[in-house]
């Protein structure tokens, strides 16, 4: 029989193509630079952590840094190759594990879990985000936070721009963007233009409000479930950059 054709996010030419672009060195400046209003947002000093697709360790390798016990878990060999060298450099150590969100599951064992930049709602059918959001409830320990980072469905409302570029030195990458599904996705196709070729990739991933994403995170199994307009703990609302879910798992 045929074998189902692979996810998008399995596609080790996106990553290493869409690099330059998504993880320049000022982003890894910035992501340090947001680790103490992250953990104040948490309202966690130390522990263990979970950063689930955590790419190339932006967040992990500070964490590591902080005296954290830090898994970073993420399905693509490139990114995570990436990670180890970015650890190396920095003299941390950081467990690294190759697999799929959704297959990962260690009971109890955190402290803390994060997604961040966006790194959810990559898959195809919506019970997939339920499943990853139990085993998230599920490796957490009683009393653990989970703290989760995207572009909120107001946000992008506001401001919707359905075509946009970035140039860096590497080249030039041209997003394009439509919503679909009743404004329950985002189709993506980003053109990328390096050494005079181009190569495209069409992608799409689930766009949450506000209130989808408490209620899904409530029906996963959170106990408290609150929303942020950013990492420092603004207001969800107009002036917003981001929505960031901080939910905590019950302490018994």
């Amino acid at each position: 029989m045929p074998q189902a054709a692979p996810d998008w996010f399995e596609e080790e030419a996106f990553w290493a193509t869409s690099y330059p672009f998504m993880f320049p060195p000022e982003n890894f400046e910035e992501a340090r630079e947001e680790i103490d209003a992250l953990l104040a947002l948490a309202g966690c000093e130390e522990g263990a952590v979970l950063d689930l697709a955590c790419g190339p360790g932006r967040y992990a390798v500070p964490l590591a840094e902080h005296g954290f016990a830090v898994t970073g878990v993420d399905a693509t060999p490139f990114l995570l190759d990436k990670g180890r060298a970015y650890a190396r450099e920095r003299s941390v150590a950081v467990e690294w594990v190759e697999t799929d969100m959704r297959r990962f599951v260690r009971p109890a064992a955190f402290d803390l879990a994060l997604s961040l930049f966006t790194s959810f709602g990559y898959f195809e059918a919506w019970e997939e985000n339920e499943e990853v959001l139990r085993n998230v409830v599920e490796s957490l320990k009683p009393g653990g936070v989970f703290v989760f980072d995207t572009l909120g469905k107001e946000l992008i409302a506001q401001g919707f721009e359905a075509t946009g570029s970035i140039e860096r030195a590497e080249g030039l990458m041209i997003q394009r963007r439509r919503v679909i599904d009743d404004w329950s996705r985002m189709d993506n196709e980003w053109i990328m233009i390096q050494d005079g070729a181009a190569r495209t990739f069409r992608y799409h991933h689930w766009i949450f409000s506000g209130r989808e994403l408490k209620e899904l995170l409530c029906a996963a199994g959170f106990a408290a479930v609150h929303l942020f307009g950013g990492l420092g703990g603004s207001t969800y609302g107009p002036e917003a950059r981001r929505l960031v879910a901080v939910a905590r798992k019950a302490a018994d």
